[in-house]
């Protein structure tokens, strides 16, 4: 059960990253360290769904496996993420685009 022992260390590093980042105030986002990126509009054909993190782990026990994206400078990647996510900083998120699947739900954080 390959996948299953991957799914429960998932797990455990998404409860440790919500735990570290509702219990550690400095974790908490913070738009002045990133006013290129604050005052920013969507694009008008998307529109995000807002998600907790109990609510991520329910997709992902029910089967469903999304890409997990970490936006932060990496810098603060380096610091903490999930263990299964991939590094795409605001400043470079362009270019990551076409590599982002349409097939499977995407999680930006």
């Amino acid at each position: 059960m390959r996948s299953a022992f991957h799914i429960r260390i998932f797990l455990a590093a998404a409860l440790l990253l919500g735990g570290i980042l509702f219990s550690y105030p400095a974790a908490q986002a913070d738009p002045s360290r990133y006013p290129e990126f604050a005052q920013q509009a969507l694009p008008a054909n998307v529109t995000p769904s807002f998600i907790s993190i109990d609510e991520l782990v329910k997709d992902v026990k029910a089967g469903k496996k999304p890409l997990i994206i970490d936006v932060r400078s990496e810098e603060e990647f380096r610091e903490v993420h999930i263990l299964s996510a991939l590094s795409a900083p605001l400043a470079q998120f362009k270019a990551h685009l076409p590599s982002i699947p349409k097939d499977r739900p995407v999680v930006l954080y």
